[in-house]
Order: C-alpha cells, then structure tokens, then sequence
C-alpha cells in the first residue's frame, strides 16, 4: 500500500471548491450530472440524492451499502463480497436508518451477517436520498448519523401507458446482473412489477489471491395502485427475495436471506385550505435468516471448528418487524407548513440452531425460541418556514415510547423489560445569500435506544455458542447533540458545498470485545464521546463537454472517558475525477486517495467491528467510458483498480482463517475490476 500526504489532497480539493466558482464558461447545461456516478453530490441542504439505476463506479452496485459507498462521508466495513455495513461520518448501524418505500426493516443475524442493506436491491429503486445528521425528526428516533431513503417514483399515468426497463451487467469474478422492470396504467389506476438477480464467484484481490467471496441473490416486487381522482392513492406493495453469500471474515457464510414484505399505504391530497395532505400506511417485514460453516466451504466432518463445538453448526434467527404511521400536512399560514404525525412499530426476534458432529444438523423441526420483543411508539411535529427572500427556518420535535423485553434463558435480565422515554429535537436556520449561494445553520438532538445487537452482548461468554449468564441488556439509551453548519453553491456551470458538524455523545454504545473472555465483540458500555468533522465536494464544467470533480471527507472521534481514539473512525479520504460527455459518447477518470489510519482503539467500535490496528493509506485509479446508440439504449464500461493495487479499508473485518483461502489482516478489497453495462428503457 502506498500512502500520501493527507495535505496534499486537502489542498486539490480545497482548491477546487474555491477556484471553481470563480470560473465562467458559456453555453453549458445546468446539469452536471455525469453518465457513470463517481461521487454524487449534495443536492440541498444537508441532503444528498441519487439516482441507483445509474452506472457508477466502483462497479455499480449490487446491495445498499455498495451503492452508499460512492457518497462522500459513507465507509463500508467489508466482509465478503456483498452485505458489507454502511457507515457515515463513523457511524453505523442503528445509528444510521434505512428505510425501503417509508417501511423500516431490520436484518436477524446476531453477527450482522444481514443488515438492513443487504435486502435491498438499488436498481429496484428510482431515487435514494440521504438525510443528513439529527435535522429530521419524521423518520423514527435516534438517528444521530443520518437517514437513507430507497424510495420508488409515484407515476403518473393520467394517459394511458405502458413502460418498462432493462439492464445487464457482466464483470470480473463472472459477475452478472439482470435487472428488468414494467409498469402500465391509465387515470384510475397502475401495476408495477420489477425482478433483479445478481451472481459473482470469489473475487482477486490484487496480489491474485482468492477472496471467499461469491454471492446470489434475487429480489421481486409489485405494486398495485388506485388513482380514484388526481388527489387520492392507494397503493398495495409486496416484495420477495433471497439469496446466499460466502464470507470472509468469519466461520459460517450465510445460506438464506428470505425476505418478505407487504405494504399498503393511502395518500389524499388538496383536502381544505388547511390540510394539505393526509398520509397513513401499514407494513409487515419478515425476515428468515440461516447461516452454516458446511454449505458454501469445505468443512471436514468430525474436525472441530472452534473449540469446544461440534464441527457441524447451523443458526436460524428470524425477524418480524410489523409497523404503521399517520400524517398530516397542515399548511398553517401562506409560507408555513407543518407536519404532524403518529407511528408505531413492534419487531420480535427469535432464534433456533443445531448442530451435529458428523452430520448435517436437522434444524427445521425445532421450534424458534423468542428471545427479545421491541415495541416503539412516537409522535412528532415538523415545521417549514420559508420567507419571501429565499431564507427559511425548519424544526422538528418527537417523542417517542420504547420498550424491550428480554425473553431469553438463563440471563441476569431474563424475563425483564427496560422502558425508555426518547426526546429528538432540531432546529436550522438557512440563509439564501444569493441566487446561486445558501448557508445554514442547525442544532439537533438525538436519543437512541439500545438495539438488539447491543443488548445481546455476554461479558461472561466463553465461546460463540455458550453463553454466561451477564448480560447487557438494560444499556442506557444514546444521547447526541449536534451542531450542523455549512454553505451551497449552485450556479449553470458550478456545484459546490461543504458541510462540518460537531457531536457531543453521552452515554455513546462502545462494543468492545474483552480479550480474557472471548475473540469475539463481548461488551457494551455507556461512555462519553465526541466526534466532529464534515464533507466538501465541487463539481465544475469548464467546457461543455468537459467537467471535473472533487471531494473530501473527514472524521475524528474521541473516546472522553478512556481519553483514547473513539473505535471504527474512518480516515481522511478524497476523490479527484474528470468526466467528458457530448451526449453520445462518454468517458471518466477517478482518482480515489485515503490516507493512513494513526488513531486507533483496538477491539472497541461499534456492533459491525472493532479496530484492528493502524492502517497504511492507498490510492486507487478507475476509467469508465460510454455510448448511447440511441436515446433509450445506453451501453457503458469501466475498468476499477487499474493498476490491480493490493489493499484493504481501515474499517474492514478482519480475515478468517478459510481452508483453501490466505487469512489475510483485513478483508482485502478486489483487485483489476472489468465491467460492462447495457442499459434499455421504453414508453
């Protein structure tokens, strides 16, 4: 790995954000959005929203996180090759909510071998948009990193119409992808039925050694609407999929991800003067989970794994997570909107395994054991205020009821329930400098209870599969206050904005895993904590075929009780890129820096890893290129990691010890990447 001097970057990209608005070029389209997506850029305040059916490079994306990973300030604890966990400004997990079509859903393995991102399917998805930081208090509690919507376009069929799309993707490590998607309606009503599959075998990683890697999954979804009059929606929603993935960070890889979700929603616009819109939805997501160390790798049989286990080991968490809101858009005065809501949710979890010595475990005919229920119920307010000058004020306020119930064996806290009162506040002030420059300003609070991955940790366990009977069950809930402020630039040929925050974090969750008890992550305690940091990024065209970007991204964390580095923080990285399009042909270049990695905590983060140790810094180089034959065909390709450099993300897993694979430090990142993308849509 070869490092660089974090200065160095700071100053391109410093540089470009202050050079770029002074430039002027004639004659160029106000859109600045390329035709492969390196590095989506904000598109308002505190807000970052893009388009998952775009090519992108790295590869485009197959899961969530790999599709956030292009977003500046997102970092992806790598495990394999699919299902990493998202992380934002060094945050992850709980404290980052994802939500599919407005429902929430929640992954069942106690390793987060299945976060929430890893049952969603981008391209199945018209718009993903991320909220940044605690300034939103419409999207449950506790979001004190931010919020991402995978969100679906209402379509408008006031004609009757039929449209679909298509695409397919071949790659390195026989990667395919098939992506197919129809709608068709009329006035009174629309169908929308979509599929995607997606297969790779193990990836390289740059020295050619073999990453226990491969993956399958499919996903389908349908949605029935009624259009009875132009301001009334009803729609009715279900989803499948499933799939399976091998792993390189740990003993079992994960055999089934069944998926299901059904969904009905109601939307009445253009009631009274007064309420603007009413919004009310239901939802059910069911989640079965099964993982093994025998299916998908070569496990001798009668050879113990780990000690102290038989060498056969199956697990098969469940999740049910069933949920409803209520809303109402008041439009209180010419200029002000309010927001009132009510939402509830109940999710249980529960848990069955087996194993057997010589035989594969016969797992189905045991029954599940419940072992925790979650229950939340909250109420909000959110207000908008825009004056006649462009400048605005928002601010948010929710309450929210939380209740866990631990329903587990043998435990301390068996049988016992932790109830908390959750607060979330915000308030932001934006001021419209000009016609092409906006500054803002917010405060928010966050209160988080703990998760079920939080709440499962054993300071007494002695292996992966026994227990002791400590547990961290009744964890104080998560308090941080956040101070956002930054500036927008937004002119024909120029896109620019930076945004830096400071948190204070009481009672922050520390996940540590105590060397004298286990290998694995085996407590949870409450500590004080601060982190503060932010992203820049420019987008400037300065011919009309020709344009260039940049960002930046930083994070600093401190643990202020241990007076040591804050675990799981990312370090310093930007990307440098420079596009050429004519509206035919296309090509791309993207220079992607990350510096080293000094400030660690070993064996503290979060739920998702723990540090392993420093890291060194890496540079990597991608090109792209693209033809569009005709209006409604687009073909691209690119080749990721030209020069097939060996490296590894700070923030990575760490490598298992695989029969037939290298155990490496960290889970290595792919090496020399080809990809191919044809792209078809018709109306």
């Amino acid at each position: 790995m070869s490092g660089f001097h974090p200065r160095t970057l700071a100053l391109a990209v410093a540089g470009a954000y202050l050079i770029a608005p002074a430039a002027v070029a004639e004659n160029v389209s106000t859109s600045l959005e390329p035709v492969v997506v390196t590095a989506p850029q904000a598109s308002g305040v505190l807000t970052v929203t893009t388009d998952p059916k775009a090519p992108r490079q790295p590869i485009p994306a197959h899961d969530g996180a790999d599709l956030l990973k292009s977003i500046p300030g997102f970092s992806v604890i790598r495990k394999g090759g699919t299902d990493g966990d998202p992380v934002f400004r060094g945050m992850a997990a709980s404290r980052l909510n994802i939500l599919l079509d407005g429902d929430m859903i929640l992954g069942g393995c106690g390793m987060r071998m299945d976060p929430p991102t890893a049952y969603v399917f981008p391209e199945a998805y018209d718009e993903v948009t991320v909220l940044k930081g605690p300034q939103s208090v419409k999207y449950g509690p506790g979001n004190s990193a931010g919020v991402v919507l995978f969100e679906r376009d209402k379509p408008d069929f006031s004609e009757a119409d039929v449209r679909g799309y298509a695409s397919v993707l071949l790659g390195s490590a026989d990667r395919n992808d098939e992506v197919a998607q129809v709608e068709a309606g009329n006035e009174t009503g629309y169908v929308q039925l979509n599929g995607t599959r997606s297969d790779a075998n193990n990836y390289e990683d740059g020295d050619g050694n073999e990453v226990h890697s491969a993956y399958t999954r499919w996903s389908t979804n349908a949605t029935l609407g009624w259009t009875p009059d132009r301001d009334t929606r009803i729609e009715l929603t279900g989803a499948l999929s499933d799939g399976e993935a091998r792993y390189g960070d740990r003993s079992m890889d994960g055999v089934k991800f069944d998926r299901s979700n059904i969904g009905l929603s109601y939307e009445q616009e253009n009631i009274s003067p007064l309420v603007k819109k009413i919004e009310a939805s239901i939802y059910r997501n069911y989640v079965d989970h099964v993982m093994d160390n025998y299916s998908l790798r070569y496990n001798e049989p009668g050879v113990d794994m780990m000690a102290g286990n038989p060498a056969n080991m199956v697990s098969n968490p469940d999740r049910d997570t069933k949920g409803a809101a209520l809303s109402a858009t008041l439009a209180v005065a010419e200029r002000t909107e309010l927001e009132l809501g009510t939402d509830t949710q109940r999710n249980d979890h529960s848990l069955r395994k087996a194993s057997d010595p010589l035989l594969e475990p016969d797992y189905d005919n045991l029954e599940r054991e419940e072992d925790m229920r979650f229950r939340t119920y909250g109420i909000y307010a959110e207000l908008d205020h825009s004056y006649r000058s462009g400048s605005s004020v928002h601010a948010g306020l929710r309450l929210n009821r939380d209740v866990a119930e631990d329903l587990r064996d043998g435990k301390t806290t068996s049988d016992t329930t932790d109830t908390n009162m959750l607060k979330n506040a915000f308030m932001r002030y934006e001021y419209q400098l000009s016609s092409e420059q906006r500054l803002y300003a917010g405060l928010g609070h966050s209160e988080r209870a703990a998760d079920y991955w939080e709440r499962n940790k054993n300071p007494e366990a002695t292996s992966m599969m026994v227990t002791g009977s400590a547990s961290t069950f009744a964890i104080d809930p998560e308090k941080t206050t956040q101070l956002d402020i930054g500036a927008l630039h937004r002119s024909d040929n120029v896109q620019a904005s930076v945004s830096v925050f400071y948190a204070q974090h009481r009672d922050y969750i520390l996940i540590e895993t105590l060397p004298d008890v286990s290998s694995y992550a085996s407590n949870a305690r409450n500590i004080r904590a601060t982190t503060y940091g932010g992203e820049a990024d420019a987008s400037w065209r300065f011919m009309p075929s020709w344009t260039t970007t940049a960002t930046l991204a930083w994070v600093h964390g401190q643990n202020d009780d241990d007076h040591t580095a804050l675990g799981q923080m990312p370090p310093l990285e930007g990307r440098l890129g420079l596009n050429y399009d004519t509206g035919i042909w296309s090509a791309g270049a993207l220079w992607r820096l990350v510096d080293d990695q000094n400030r660690v905590a070993v064996g503290t983060g979060n739920i998702v890893g723990q540090d392993i140790g420093e890291s060194g810094g890496f540079n990597v180089f991608s090109i792209n290129a693209g033809y569009r034959p005709m209006q409604d065909l687009q073909l691209t390709a690119g080749i990721d990691n030209l020069f097939d450099i060996t490296y590894a993300e700070h923030i990575s897993r760490s490598g298992a010890a695989i029969a037939g694979y290298e155990q490496t430090t960290r889970i290595n990142e792919p090496g020399r990447t080809f990809w191919l993308k044809a792209q078809w849509s018709f109306n």
